[in-house]
């Protein structure tokens, strides 16, 4: 029977469109079958509904649609036609629908307000854009008026007010002062949500006159600035001294001392507030307290708990900030501010509306003639969203009637479509917070089918591995794929072979026999169509003989062999690696065709080398470890480090260089191989020596080059194959004259820490780069791809600049310029840099997961825009989580698991779930910031797989002809119980199985007893569980019946008789009497009289054999202290196996009882004949016991 499953994304070869109906045709993306196929518009691009354009420049309205035929393009304006060949400053662009609306050549962008429409039309139909709203940017100038000083008493509240002008967008506020550096902010002071500088107490040190509320407007990149306001801070000290000054002796004065005051809100106002926000936004809700000592802010949530994992707290915990709020978040907000002397809350009831979000999008649908399929839209929102239709852009209702069309409410139903039901249809939910539009295309097609897999494609596989055939088609109606072998070969079917959903011929395990010619055939009502591919199966490459471990001494070779087999029609490539990077380019290393040679080992060998063997289509390595040891050692020579070198001395001194010269030490018989030169900077580092050169060891002088302002020392060390010397005695100090910088700061990077910085980071020159004194750094900055001009500050020898007041993550070019107090280093060059990152805005959407199998799934999503990431995209998170077992219907304590997903992913397996489990997952994007809000959570459940082991069997109760079975079900069902199967079957005496006997017990039972058994008899039983799936591991339990009393009286009756007591007493009086002879004949003198006689002739070929290597020798006394050798027990869990032996004490005539344990089992082993192991020397074979001859008449 042909098996089929839906092939995952890494395997198919061809993208597929998900379509809403199983019925609905799957279109690939194959760029040569889209040209052919007629398809309605599809919207590919457009502006956003809100757009906010720069006055200054073209407004560039976007509008791309694809279709075929290519569709043409139309705009309203205001809900009426636009017409562009009226107005000479509209033009849009070849092949597209975007407007091009020329301001930067006289026009004004005020004029050209309003809501605009794109419709892209074919003979298919019409799809029509988003309403975008074009608004002019605007920045006004701030309002004259007159500040007055501010004059305050030491410990009171202040709030300065920005008011900044009302700009579109929103201008961003803070506050600095006269040299553009940011006002510093603290739990004491800090800015509102609303632009203003709140006090909660002042202090001396604020007094200043250069408060200054700055606005910055984004859209048009200009910044404008408020007066300056004068904050002046008496504190009671100055104040008592002014009044005593005009006052007399006997006049009474004095200030109040400053007072400590208990915590007063200065915003919000009043006990309590509303707010209203929407879903998916940001919640901000702010506190700002006056008091003295400063108020510490608390937040709570009236009735519940403030989310995890999206609530942060910002400005001096000031500002409580609820990330992708929903519904849930609703409720009353307390804020308490407290101090030492009290404290004081406000309330804010917050409720979160929506805008319309979807549940289920329309998707559009491919269909054959006579097919059925159905539109679907689905959204919500609070409050709940109206849902309405339009075909081709009109609405549904006055649009030309189709008679294969229902509407019902969010659905519209196409019953037996034909190619005229071709249409695009629009699906508007909107409610007072906003709207969602999507098209969505029902394309009726009729073709004959196609294959779009290129003919006589060659595909090669290992030997025992999978291959995969493809046959890419397509087809209206959807084809019927068949597989054939060879020219007239006949249909393939079977268990060896896999079909998957589109076309691919999977054949699990390819054997050699596997290769040949392999035929794909679609057809349908409207034609046939084949193709042929071709499989070649090919031998897996291996090592036949692989590297070994090696020991080697120091100086000596080894050699390591890789010798491989490979398919004839294979070209193999072979590489050595050692300790897995590759080999050092030293020229003692050979490599051969079959092995690896290392002349001259020494010890930095030392290692793993690993043989790696590639072919095109497979890979084996094998590792083998050397260890080097040291050569046995040579006393006649001592080979030592050598003497460090003296007399150093400085000649021909100049600005950039001078002659270094030296004496070497004795090199105690190991040549000196160079020397390496070291200076010491005594006027900027003194005390630290850095590497400045080495030269050969047969020179003794060397030109060194210098630096300027650095004041020089030199020393030298002589190095041989031993070691280093100890260094010379340092040469006399050389100074040289400063200059100009050299070279600028390296490493240079812009990495904002926060969303409106950007943090300029260098690696300062060393003292000596400087090259004089006064080293400072000219820091320049610009946004790049504006037209702006450089930015710069001259700072001093640090190695940080903040740029603060920036717009979040947004690309700048930076230069970092060295210069002394003689001038500037040469122009630096550019790097790039960013703006500080912030939280990505928004979720990842359209999560979809495909469960492949019991244990494993597949997630996709869709990417996020890059704008919405808001800095360096670092990948995506999968948050999964089991829910519950759909077998148990018991919860337990969510373990969430997380997967992280690299670089702009957007997709990922989920390993290791468990089978028949419901499971729940949401995925976040990440950037450099962290992690953005999380999709909906999606709700997967995995299908049933085998179930484990049952947790126990017991065997209880034997009788003479029956047993009972007791066990427990499985520790992991894994799926729904659908029975038992046990099978057993008899042992007999020789270890040997009799006939399975099989039994299927229902789920729910949970013992049985097994009758009409044969008595004494061992049974072996296997038992396992099944689900739907198929069965699970087995279990398996041994035991015995109980032995036939008549048997056992009989057994009995045999042991008593008087002639068998009589026999056993002779035979043991025969025993001892010989035991006498030989003891006494022992003490005589410990041999043997033979052994004597071989003394007495000392012939040379007559040797005594010793006792250890099996030949003659003496005889011993020790011989009669050996342990008899024991007979082997059967094992305590009454199991017999095959190695141990089977004597027992029935079996030597001293045990004709037979035993029982405590649960009726047999003790003993079974009756009957056994041959025995032969004795040392002797062949004959031990006589059977009575009781087994009485059994052998049984």
């Amino acid at each position: 029977m042909m098996r089929k499953k839906s092939v995952s994304a890494s395997k198919a070869s061809l993208v597929l469109f998900l379509c809403q109906m199983i019925s609905a045709l799957e279109v690939p993306l194959d760029s040569k079958l889209l040209e052919e196929l007629s398809q309605p518009p599809t919207i590919t691009q457009q502006s956003p509904k809100d757009y906010i354009v720069d006055p200054r420049e073209n407004i560039v309205i976007q509008c791309e649609a694809k279709g075929k035929p290519p569709p043409s393009f139309s705009w309203t304006r205001n809900g009426t036609h636009f017409d562009i060949d009226k107005d000479a400053q509209v033009t849009m662009k070849p092949n597209s629908g975007t407007l091009v609306i020329n301001i930067m050549n006289g026009g004004k962008a005020e004029a050209y307000e309003g809501v605009y429409q794109c419709t892209a039309r074919n003979e298919r139909g019409a799809a029509i854009s988003n309403n975008i709203v074009i608004r002019p940017s605007r920045s006004p100038l701030w309002t004259k008026e007159k500040l007055e000083p501010n004059q305050v008493r030491e410990g009171d509240s202040l709030v300065l007010h920005c008011r900044p002008p009302v700009g579109l967008p929103p201008p961003i506020i803070f506050w600095m002062d006269n040299a553009f550096q940011r006002l510093p902010q603290s739990e004491r002071v800090s800015q509102g949500l609303n632009g203003d500088l709140y006090f909660s107490n002042v202090q001396p040190e604020d007094t200043r006159e250069d408060y200054i509320c700055y606005a910055r407007f984004n859209h048009t990149q200009t910044i404008q600035q408020k007066q300056p306001i004068s904050v002046k801070v008496f504190s009671m000290d100055s104040l008592n001294d002014t009044i005593a000054a005009n006052l007399s002796d006997t006049d009474i004065y004095g200030a109040k001392p400053v007072t400590e005051r208990q915590p007063v809100l200065l915003t919000p106002t009043g006990s309590t507030s509303t707010k209203v926000e929407l879903r998916g936004n940001v919640l901000l809700l702010e506190c700002i307290a006056a008091g003295l000592p400063t108020p510490v802010i608390r937040w709570i949530k009236e009735g519940g708990e403030l989310p995890a994992n999206r609530t942060f707290f910002e400005n001096f915990k000031k500002t409580l900030k609820i990330i992708d709020v929903s519904e849930a978040d609703s409720g009353n907000y307390k804020c308490i501010a407290r101090n030492i002397l009290g404290s004081a809350h406000h309330v804010i009831s917050v409720t979160v509306k929506a805008a319309p979000y979807w549940i289920t999008a329309p998707r559009n649908l491919v269909l054959s003639p006579g097919e059925d399929g159905t539109l679907i839209c689905r959204a919500n929102g609070n409050p709940k969203p109206n849902i309405s239709w339009l075909a081709n852009g009109v609405p549904i209702a006055i649009a030309p009637e189709d008679p294969s069309r229902k509407v019902d409410g969010d659905t519209i139903i196409f019953s037996h479509v034909q190619e005229r039901s071709s249409a695009v249809y629009q699906c508007n939910a909107s409610n007072e917070y906003g709207y969602l539009l999507a098209n969505a295309f029902v394309n009726v097609l009729a073709e004959p089918p196609r294959i779009l897999t290129s003919a006589n494609k060659l595909y090669q596989v290992i030997s025992d591995s999978p291959a995969l055939l493809d046959c890419a088609y397509f087809g209206s109606p959807k084809p019927e794929i068949e597989w054939f072998k060879g020219v007239k070969g006949s249909i393939l079917r079977g268990n060896e072979y896999i079909f998957h959903d589109n076309g691919t011929l999977e054949i699990p395990v390819a054997q050699k026999d596997s290769t040949g010619t392999y035929t794909c055939v679609a057809r349908n009502e409207l034609g046939k169509i084949q193709n042929e591919v071709q499989l070649e199966v090919k031998d897996p490459t291996m090592i036949i003989k692989q590297p070994e471990y090696k020991v080697v001494q120091r100086y000596g070779h080894v050699s390591f062999e890789c010798i491989i087999k490979h398919d004839s029609t294979l070209l193999p490539t072979v590489i050595w690696l050692k300790d897995n990077d590759e080999l050092p380019d030293d020229e003692r290393f050979l490599v051969g065709k079959d092995n690896l040679t290392i002349m001259n080992v020494t010890d930095r060998d030392d290692g793993t080398y690993t043989c790696i063997v590639n072919t095109t289509l497979d890979s084996v390595s094998a590792s083998a470890v050397l260890t080097v040891v040291a050569a046995p050692p040579t006393p006649a020579i001592i080979y030592a480090r050598p003497n460090p070198p003296f007399d150093l001395e400085l000649t021909g001194q100049l600005e950039r260089s001078v002659e270094l010269s030296w004496i070497p030490g004795d090199e105690n018989n190991s040549p000196i191989t160079n020397f390496v030169i070291e200076y010491e900077d005594g006027l900027h580092e003194p005390g630290v020596w850095h590497y400045q050169t080495e030269v050969p060891g047969t020179q003794t002088t060397v030109q060194l080059k210098l630096s300027p302002y650095v004041n020089y020392s030199f020393r030298v060390i002589a190095v041989n194959e031993i070691g280093r010397s100890q260094p010379s005695e340092p040469s006399e100090q050389y100074l040289t004259k400063s200059a100009n910088p050299d070279e600028n700061p390296s490493n240079v990077q812009g990495i904002g820490s926060e969303p409106d910085n950007l943090v300029i980071t260098w690696e300062s020159l060393k003292g000596f780069q400087s090259n004089g004194p006064g080293l400072q750094y000219k820091v320049s900055w610009r946004q790049k791809d504006v037209d702006d001009e450089w930015t710069s500050v001259i700072v001093a020898n640090v190695s940080k600049y903040i740029v603060s007041g920036t717009p979040t993550f947004v690309p700048y070019e930076i230069k970092v310029q060295a210069l002394n107090d003689l001038g500037y280093a040469p122009e630096p060059s550019e790097v790039i840099g960013h703006s500080g990152e912030d939280l990505p805005m928004v979720a990842p959407g359209n999560v979809q997961v495909h469960v492949v199998n019991s244990t494993l799934a597949k997630v996709h999503w869709d990417p996020v825009p890059l704008k919405t990431v808001r800095g360096h995209l670092q990948g995506y998170k999968v948050y999964y989580w089991k829910v519950q077992s759909l077998s148990r219907r018991s919860r337990r304590h969510v373990e969430k698991k997380i997967l992280t997903f690299r670089g702009n992913k957007t997709f990922g397996m989920l390993p290791g779930l468990e089978p028949y489990s419901s499971y729940k997952l949401n995925v976040r994007v990440v950037n450099g910031k962290g992690e953005g809000p999380a999709s909906p959570d999606k709700v997967f459940k995995t299908p049933e797989g085998v179930p484990s082991s049952p947790s126990f069997l017991k065997i209880t109760n034997p009788t003479l002809d029956s047993l009972t079975l007791e066990w427990g079900s499985p520790t992991h069902p894994n799926g729904v119980l659908t029975s038992y199967i046990l099978k057993f079957q008899p042992i007999n005496n020789t270890h040997e199985l009799g006939p399975l006997v099989e039994i299927r017990i229902p789920a729910n039972e949970s013992s049985l007893i097994l009758k009409n058994l044969n008595y004494s008899t061992r049974y072996k039983f296997y038992f396992n569980a099944q689900t739907s799936v198929g069965s699970g591991s087995q279990i398996t339990e041994e035991a015995v019946t109980i032995m036939d009393e008549a048997m056992a009286s009989r057994q009995v009756d045999i042991a008593t008789q008087g002639w068998f007591i009589g026999l056993m007493c002779a035979v043991a009086l025969l025993i001892l009497i010989l035991l006498i002879v030989c003891f006494i004949r022992r003490n005589k003198g410990g041999k043997y009289p033979v052994k004597e006689k071989e003394d007495a002739h000392a012939d040379p070929e007559i040797q005594p054999m010793k006792e250890d290597d099996g030949t003659f020798g003496e005889y011993s006394d020790a011989e009669d202290h050996k342990p008899l050798k024991k007979g082997s027990r059967t094992p305590s869990d009454r199991t017999v196996k095959k190695e141990d032996s089977d004597d027992s004490l029935v079996d030597y005539g001293e045990g004709v009882n037979g035993q029982f344990n405590e649960d009726g089992s047999f003790i003993g082993q079974y009756s009957g004949k056994k041959e025995k192991e032969p004795a040392e020397g002797n062949e004959s074979s031990e006589a059977p016991s009575p009781v087994n001859a009485m059994n052998s008449f049984v």
